[in-house]
């Protein structure tokens, strides 16, 4: 029922609406913020800082490329394994305990480590390897699945922008890290970079014990079977699945093919991945603030990132099928286009597995954040995975060019398949819009009152 001006007591038009002041920051969201960024950026520099000189020390100790890429995956596997199970307990355990405890373990696995080159060669030395590793990556899977569901809940519209500016941490930490663990190594020999990153990621513990708030929620009924029955849900962990694969095949590999085939030293070798992580890093608030601001432009950064990724990694080697020696400026150009796209790619991803989820039925809760970003990490470790030891078989097998181009074979096959589901939504989507449009025409010219041409009514 209308209510005319008269009714209303006054003729004068109603007042405007107040307008609201420009939104900021809360003290919570500061702190959490402080707290994300410390954990990306020194998480980062513990993992990153064996890539330009472990690889060397592990031939020295009598160990084989496929088995070095197996020292460099099961950090992967086991991460996968915990982010699921943190993922699915993260209300019980709770988010801020794992990341704490997460962080200590961690630290003291990375300060062990160190001193593994005191240990005899061969059996010994792998055993103590994969050892370390493992549980390095459960204190590790803790800390950042529980973060990812942290950053989401304190940050529910704007998670693609906080998760862009974690990103600079995070490509922080993967370039300080192998230069810092290069030049350490060369200067202080193995222990050393090992024992400064991990006392380094030891003092993030009081810390976020400190700032980190505390988050209460209910369990959920919901599990990751159901979140997996969707075919965009499982057509997204794909594509993080290639995006981790990638890089954790550069880890592993591309530190003995800068120093054999471009004759680099292992601190050169820490400066070339710097290629790598700086456009990523620069790259990700910028790419934060778009997908924010034009989610419907999400699965299409997704699409050109991919295949910008399977470009570049056919020229990293370059493949032999070019014909194209292996030069260090085209190395360098090409881990540049790599660390660019890898972010186009990456940043939209898990803002776009939390609409994904909300709009299959699952509430908006840490719980559902919980087993999002369990998700998220589990498939991210598989990739990081298969990467260095799917890699390192094919460079030991044939060369580090034709490994590199099986990585660029993914990426292209990522962005095919995503290529063609967005186009199959967008025509099912322009379709129901057009059926819509129809019925409501339709229902616009239907008379209002029924017709009653077709009653008779015999009158003897």
């Amino acid at each position: 029922m209308d209510i005319d001006e008269e009714d209303r007591g006054d003729s004068s038009p109603p007042p405007p609406p107040p307008e609201t002041p420009a939104t900021k920051m809360s003290r919570k969201q500061i702190l959490t913020l402080i707290a994300m960024a410390s954990i990306n950026f020194c998480s980062m520099i513990c993992y990153s800082i064996l890539g330009p000189f472990f690889p060397n020390e592990a031939k020295k100790k009598g160990v084989s490329q496929a088995m070095i890429g197996l020292i460099f995956g099961i950090y992967a596997l086991c991460t996968l394994v915990g982010s699921l199970i943190i993922g699915k307990y993260i209300v019980q355990i709770g988010a801020k305990f794992m990341i704490v405890a997460g962080l200590f373990i961690s630290s003291v696995c990375t300060v062990l480590f160190g001193f593994l080159d005191q240990v005899s060669d061969g059996t010994v030395f792998i055993v103590l390897c994969f050892i370390t590793r493992s549980i390095n990556a459960i204190g590790f899977s803790a800390a950042v699945t529980s973060s990812f569901a942290v950053s989401a809940k304190v940050f529910p519209d704007n998670i693609a922008t906080v998760l862009g500016f974690m990103e600079i941490f995070t490509g922080l930490g993967l370039i300080l890290g192998p230069p810092l663990g290069g030049w350490l190594y060369q200067s202080f020999g193995y222990e050393i970079p090992f024992v400064f990153t991990g006392c380094l990621l030891l003092a993030t513990v009081p810390l976020n014990m400190w700032i980190l708030p505390s988050f209460d929620a209910v369990p959920s009924q919901n599990s990751f079977l159901r979140l997996c029955t969707r075919i965009k849900i499982l057509l997204i962990c794909f594509v993080v699945f290639t995006m981790s694969s990638g890089l954790g095949f550069l880890d592993a590999t591309l530190s003995i093919f800068a120093i054999e085939k471009l004759n680099l030293s292992a601190g050169s070798v820490g400066l070339l991945m710097i290629g790598l992580s700086l456009p990523y890093g620069a790259a990700s608030p910028i790419f934060g603030v778009i997908s924010d601001k034009y989610p419907s432009i999400r699965k299409w950064m997704m699409v050109i990132g991919g295949m910008a990724t399977a470009v570049s990694f056919c020229f990293l080697g370059p493949l032999p099928v070019f014909h194209i020696r292996s030069q260090l400026w085209l190395t360098v150009l090409m881990l540049v286009v790599v660390g660019f796209s890898l972010c186009m790619t990456c940043i939209p991803t898990f803002a776009e597995m939390i609409a994904c989820a909300h709009e299959y039925g699952f509430e908006e809760s840490l719980s559902t954040l919980g087993l999002v970003s369990g998700l998220f990490s589990a498939v991210w470790s598989a990739g990081m995975f298969f990467g260095p030891t799917f890699g390192g078989y094919i460079t030991q097998t044939l060369n580090f060019e034709w490994s590199a181009g099986v990585q660029g074979a993914l990426a292209f096959l990522t962005a095919f398949l995503q290529l063609i589901y967005f186009t199959i939504e967008r025509i099912q989507n322009k379709s129901q819009k057009a059926k819509k449009v129809e019925m409501s025409s339709q229902g616009e010219k239907s008379p209002l009152l029924p017709k009653t041409d077709h009653l008779r009514v015999d009158i003897t």
